[in-house]
């Protein structure tokens, strides 16, 4: 309660909040949130169509920001074809696209997942079409995958995880240490290779300045005026606003509401760094980065379209494999961000996770996936997602 009349009081002395939707939604959510934002995580009910189905387990995959920047064809009996949602897409945050398209490999996993418990076996061809250029305003309408389908396809284990995956964005327990070997449990649900590589710690000799580098790297997303807008833009406050888009970051805080409201909530306006809501909003994303008991980590050979596709769909196995193991797995995404004001960071953490400079091009060893890991404090709900409807062009 200390927190809520804090948060009040700040409101009612006409300071708007910073950005960092990410920080603000370890607000619970009251008892009000639409329930037909969480249907689809019900599963799909008594539908009839195979491809279908398996759309309505694959949108709970995880998205940047949750944006869901999927698009699939259904035009083509025995077919599926996958393409970007070029309107989800996040250009100050993610201005080369790299988070979208691992946002696409963790959905396309999950999709090849749940057609296979359904018999169904998918031939996958990435790129079509040819992979996506490296200017997200050039993508155009080209496809990311084809999935052809045929019988066949042999259940995966892990799929009896997918309603329960959550990723939460609360508090970790620090009196709940994770063990190196539950740790291991989840990098192993991706083999190591020469492509992809997935690594972690939980020795605190290595956490402790990976949580402070992820602390200074939220500072700086909510401290620089485009990346701040884009977040601010991204909080669905109250029912209506979640109801109607069902993405981005959902808040049901009365006192937001009431800010909302009364027309003192400015999503255009990022809090003055130093001010007290800009250092709010920062002790917020204190709580995630400060309570992170371990982090795992997912690199790739180079930084083609095809390695970050590919790190998508690993760390959509290792959530799966965290939710099975009681884990909570929550990814950092901050450092690793590619806009010029996270350029030192992005550096840092290169440096520090694999002793290397951060590529000058798509050729060199690339971390594309920072999470932090730990056991939450408390049930962690499920994100909104869209009527399955908007997904499909069929």
């Amino acid at each position: 309660m200390d927190e809520r009349r804090n948060f009040v009081r700040l409101l009612g002395g006409g300071v708007v909040l910073a950005a960092g939707a990410a920080a603000l939604a370890t607000w619970w959510l009251h008892d009000d949130m639409p329930a037909a934002a969480l249907e689809i995580w019900n599963g799909p009910g008594d539908e009839p169509d195979v491809r279908r189905r398996a759309l309505a387990y694959a949108v709970t995959a995880p998205s940047a920001y949750n944006r869901q920047p999927w698009r699939v064809d259904l035009r083509e009996p025995d077919a599926i074809v996958l393409y970007c949602d070029r309107e989800r897409l996040l250009p100050e945050t993610d201005p080369f696209g790299r988070q979208a398209v691992i946002g696409q490999g963790a959905f396309l996993e999950l999709l090849v997942m749940a057609l296979a418990q359904q018999g169904v076996a998918a031939s996958v061809q990435l790129w079509p079409q040819g992979e996506l250029p490296a200017d997200p305003r050039q993508w155009g309408h080209l496809p990311v995958a084809r999935l052809r389908l045929s019988s066949g396809g042999t259940p995966d284990p892990l799929f009896s995880q997918v309603l329960r995956r959550r990723t939460p964005k609360q508090r970790f327990d620090t009196a709940r240490p994770v063990s190196a070997e539950l740790l291991q449990g989840v990098l192993a649900a991706v083999p190591n290779g020469s492509a992809l590589r997935a690594d972690g710690t939980v020795e605190m000799a290595r956490v402790l300045p990976l949580r402070r580098l992820c602390l200074a790297a939220a500072r700086v997303e909510i401290a620089t005026p485009n990346t701040a807008r884009e977040n601010l833009r991204l909080l669905r406050v109250g029912p209506e606003e979640i109801l109607a888009h069902r993405d981005g970051f959902s808040l049901n805080d009365p006192a937001l509401r009431l800010a909302v409201a009364l027309g003192r909530f400015d999503r255009e306006v990022p809090a003055r760094e130093g001010s007290r809501a800009f250092e709010r909003t920062l002790a917020l994303y204190a709580d995630q980065a400060g309570t992170a008991m371990g982090f795992a980590w997912i690199s790739s050979a180079g930084n083609s379209r095809t390695d970050q596709l590919n790190a998508g769909r690993a760390y959509l196995r290792q959530q799966l494999r965290a939710t099975d193991l009681g884990l909570g797995m929550h990814p950092m995404s901050q450092p690793l961000e590619e806009f010029a004001e996270m350029a030192a960071h992005h550096a840092a953490a290169h440096e520090m996770l694999l002793g290397l400079p951060p590529p000058r091009d798509a050729r060199g060893r690339t971390l594309q996936l920072l999470c932090r890991i730990g056991y939450p404090m408390a049930l962690v709900p499920p994100a909104p997602r869209r009527p399955l409807g908007e997904f499909a062009l069929a």
